[in-house]
């Protein structure tokens, strides 16, 4: 079944669902056996009906509807399952016997069918499905479902943004990260306004093709749309002067202290009663939504724009800040997020950004593990630096330990070759162990610091995002590891200690690491599954997702027993999927762990694209012996033959713990 919005402007169908499976299956719960049913409420926008929607697909359901025109009528929503004349007595009997019954936009819906939804629900015998939106006035029949607690509510949240880079990768395809991030800060979960400006971008010819890639990017303006004008009517149609003059202050130079002599108190304090300026505990004001400052600047005019746009020098110092914040957070070991609305809007705005602030900016996204994000960040400093090696080598580091890895290797690395040559570019490698300069791997602060929660003071070179960093053997560890050569990879480890924990080999980092990066290599040279998970959860707390997915995948593997091992994997799996296509050797572990290690490395080559002959030679095997191994993997991971293995690499669903 195909359902269209009701109130879409064109006739391109919706896009498919995607996401939402933990409430999918909290609703399809809620109104299987002996259940009475539930209420579905959010903002407009939020995806309330297709959820339902999909939620019923292939049951016996029958639906009823609100709409503004009918408020009047009696039982008009349900005029298609009623007699012409009925009694509301009657109307519960003859509904009575329907199994299932879907009500959308019940706050919608006039009294006379608000009260039988509400009556329904109180005799219990149908079970109901209701759905309104959140803020609208309701009639009191309906909002008695669940203050009076005859039947759960479930608000909708935000689609989170990893699932909404996946409902734009089925619905849009082929948008790079940064324009996926930005989509959903603009949006803030409101799907209908992502479908319109996702549109609009295409249709005005702002995408632009991402170098060297099969990705989409946009910069530059927001398109004004209808539904961007109707959702900011309040926002744009501001009289007052001292009012209009206040926001258009902030959207060019947001956040501003509320004492800058630029800014009206007393228009400042009638936008923030309005709920379109947020105070901060620090005096601070700055635009309540994401979207309003784009929309602001996006119909300011070109003189205006000029005279309010911040000066060069103005966005010099405040891009530094927000480097210098960055990187001290790297040195610190705590890569939670650390808010930089500068040089988003920079890139957002296409003007573009130095290097060495790009650089930063992609370890720190890297380190987190949004790996897609990293190299997004580091390809927006090659284009103003093209030679410059501290984003080449977070470009490869990216590249590497992500997805697309496999896209390279398959195409016979070519891409590799020429990054390998941009990060040998000049220099030695550094061999002096882990520091805050070298993003190959997180600073180690003194043991004290981390263990305490006491910041480590921050090096000069992570302070000053100018001082060069030397090129890495980390690249190169990790595309052996992406070309499924571990022993490479391993024999490649140097400089970065902790590579060889995440690559399976932590005695080879024995003595040079400190905090919870030395409690991670102990816990697994020792194979204690209690103590991986332990880091895992001080890794995750820190915002490193990537590394705690790792040690939880290892403690999966470490633990004897099977409950918690059936634990570890399914919080693995959970942070996994939210780094961006994350594929390490740790990771691939999850799927792979029944094979041995040297099927694991061979099922790798072959899922990303060579064949027998190409693996053979690669690792020096026989054509006959690379095909028993897959013969073996096939058996054990249930394929039939190789076309099956890209499939079963990536990773599984979350499980239930």
């Amino acid at each position: 079944m195909t359902t269209f919005e009701r109130d879409a402007t064109s006739l391109r169908p919706p896009w498919p669902f995607t996401g939402r499976q933990d409430e999918l299956e909290l609703i399809r719960g809620s109104v299987a056996g002996g259940r009475h049913g539930i209420v579905v409420t959010g903002p407009a926008g939020r995806g309330k009906t297709l959820l339902v929607t999909e939620a019923v697909r292939g049951t016996d359901c029958a639906r009823a509807t609100g709409t503004p025109e009918t408020r009047d009528l009696p039982f008009a929503a349900f005029a298609h399952l009623l007699p012409d004349t009925v009694s509301l007595h009657r109307a519960v009997q003859l509904l009575s016997g329907v199994r299932l019954l879907l009500v959308d936009d019940a706050h919608l819906l006039d009294d006379a069918s608000a009260a039988l939804v509400h009556q329904l629900a109180v005799h219990g015998r149908t079970r109901l499905l209701v759905v309104a939106t959140e803020g609208a006035r309701a009639p009191g029949a309906i909002t008695r479902l669940w203050t009076g607690e005859l039947l759960p509510r479930l608000d909708l949240e935000p689609l989170p943004r990893e699932e909404t880079a996946q409902l734009l990768a089925a619905g849009a395809g082929g948008l790079e990260a940064l324009t996926v991030s930005r989509l959903h800060r603009l949006c803030q979960g409101d799907l209908r306004l992502l479908r319109e400006l996702v549109g609009a971008v295409r249709e005005q010819g702002l995408l632009s093709r991402v170098p060297d890639s099969g990705e989409w990017e946009w910069r530059g303006p927001v398109p004004v749309t209808a539904t961007v004008r109707e959702r900011l009517a309040d926002l744009l149609d501001r009289a007052d002067p001292g009012e209009r003059a206040t926001l258009d202050r902030l959207a060019f130079g947001e956040p501003l202290p509320v004492d800058a002599d630029t800014l009206d108190l007393g228009a400042l304090e009638v936008l923030e009663a309005d709920g379109l300026v947020h105070i901060d505990d620090h005096g601070t004001a700055s635009l309540a939504h994401p979207l309003h400052g784009p929309v602001l600047r996006s119909v300011a005019g070109r003189l205006r724009a000029r005279r309010l746009a911040r000066t060069p020098s103005d966005r010099t110092a405040a891009l530094e800040t927000e480097t210098a914040a960055l990187a001290r957070a790297i040195a610190e070991t705590d890569v939670r997020a650390v808010p930089a609305p500068v040089g988003e809007w920079l890139v957002t705005e296409g003007i573009g950004i130095p290097a060495p602030h790009a650089a930063v900016r992609a370890r720190f996204a890297r380190l987190r593990g949004q790996l897609r994000e990293a190299a997004s960040w580091a390809r927006e400093g090659l284009r103003t630096t093209p030679e410059d090696h501290p984003c080449h080598l977070e470009l490869a580091l990216s590249t590497a330990q992500s997805g697309e890895a496999g896209r390279v290797v398959a195409a016979g690395g070519d891409d590799l070759e020429r990054m390998s040559a941009r990060i040998r570019g000049s220099g030695s490698v550094n061999r002096g162990g882990p520091s805050a300069a070298d993003p190959g791997t997180p600073a180690a602060p003194s043991a004290s610091a981390a263990d305490s929660g006491t910041p480590a003071a921050p090096s000069a070179s992570a302070v000053d995002p100018g001082t060069p960093t030397p090129p890495s053997s980390g690249a190169a560890a990790w595309w052996a590891a992406a070309r499924g050569d571990l022993d490479a990879a391993l024999d490649a480890v140097g400089a970065e200690p902790y590579d060889a924990v995440r690559l399976g080999a932590p005695e080879r980092a024995v003595g040079r690491l400190t905090g919870v990066f030395a409690a991670h290599a102990d816990a697994l040279a020792q194979g204690d599954g209690p103590a991986l998970d332990r880091a895992a959860r001080t890794l995750e707390e820190r915002g490193f997702l990537l590394f705690a997915a790792e040690a939880y995948a290892q403690a999966a593997q470490a633990h004897r027993d099977p409950g918690a091992a059936r634990t570890s994997r399914t919080r693995s799996v959970a942070l996994a999927r939210r780094c961006q296509g994350a594929r390490t050797p740790a990771l691939a572990g999850l799927v792979l762990g029944e094979l041995t290690a040297r099927q694991r490395q061979i099922v790798t080559l072959a899922a990303a694209g060579l064949t027998n002959r190409q693996i053979a030679e690669k690792l020096t095997l026989s054509v006959r012996t690379v095909g028993n191994h897959l013969y073996g993997a096939y058996t054990r991971l249930g394929a039939s033959d190789r076309d099956a293995l890209p499939c079963l690499v990536e990773l599984p669903e979350a499980q239930p713990a």
